[in-house]
């Protein structure tokens, strides 16, 4: 049944959203006020507990604990290289050098060839190996690579006298050093230097340790071995020296850059002195060498 058009209308009017459905005004409602976190206070650091006795040892311990394993860590790589470096001491029983540390070093810092020319055992004169013996191990053929009594000899001097001890060195000892270290004193360089003389005594004669350190010691600037200095200095191969020639070249060996044939030094012409006593008291030496 159709409404009267007036009603109609009042039915199709849209409804005011703020009055009811009986034209009264919807009653506003306010929202609750948003809470507000507590914020908590701050707190005072703790303070950090008294350093006690127990704790300071607690942390020298662990302190102690990794600079050991550091430290060991450092030696077990220094002896790692070394192995994997070190020289066939034995190979020298058959085989002479191509160069040696020295002769390297010299030519290196200078720039220049060394002298330098081979000769066996029996191109040497037997007075220069007299000379060389007397002058720097008389002891050689009765020792094993250390001359303790020198050692002793040494250490008293040197107490007395309130300074480092003097060089107390044997041939098989400078052999070593001049094959394959330095002249420093760098106390590793030391225990290298008693390793390779102690092998060198092991694999080689006598005579061929004597024979590599007459062909590869230093006798003057860049002048290395006996036959390269006999002829730079007296014009002959090392066979024909004669006494005082030799004395001569073993005067040099402590001091080959000033002390050497044709110097003036009255100290190196007091050395080739003794070096000739010397020899004049050590017959002995012939039936060795």
């Amino acid at each position: 049944m159709d409404l009267p058009p007036e009603h109609q209308e009042d039915e199709a009017a849209p409804r005011d959203p703020e009055r009811t459905p009986a034209g009264d005004p919807v009653p506003s409602v306010e929202p609750p006020p948003a809470e507000i976190p507590d914020t908590p206070e701050r707190q005072p650091p703790e303070p950090e507990p008294p350093e006690t006795p127990g704790t300071r040892g607690r942390v020298l311990r662990r302190w102690v604990v990794r600079t050991a394993v550091v430290i060991a860590g450092l030696l077990l790589l220094y002896g790692l290289v070394e192995l994997l470096t070190w020289p066939d001491v034995a190979a020298l029983a058959h085989e002479n050098p191509q160069t040696t540390a020295f002769i390297s070093r010299w030519e290196h810092d200078t720039g220049k060839e060394a002298r330098w020319t081979w000769v066996p055992y029996g191109r040497i004169s037997p007075h220069l190996k007299r000379a060389v013996l007397v002058s720097e191990d008389i002891n050689f053929f009765s020792h094993g690579g250390f001359d303790t009594d020198e050692i002793e000899t040494a250490l008293e001097t040197a107490w007395k006298e309130k300074r480092f001890p003097r060089g107390a060195s044997t041939l098989t000892q400078q052999l070593a050093k001049n094959l394959w270290l330095s002249p420093s004193r760098n106390p590793l360089r030391k225990i290298k230097e008693a390793l390779l003389t102690r092998q060198l005594e092991e694999h080689l004669s006598k005579r061929r340790i004597l024979e590599l350190y007459l062909n590869v010691v230093e006798l003057g600037p860049g002048i290395y071995g006996a036959e390269a200095a006999s002829r730079h200095y007296f014009g002959e191969g090392a066979a024909a020296l004669g006494e005082r020639q030799a004395a001569e070249l073993a005067a040099a060996l402590p001091n080959p850059d000033d002390w050497h044939p044709g110097a003036t030094s009255r100290r190196y012409r007091h050395r080739v002195e003794t070096v000739l006593r010397r020899m004049a008291k050590a017959q002995f030496l012939w039936k060795v060498i």
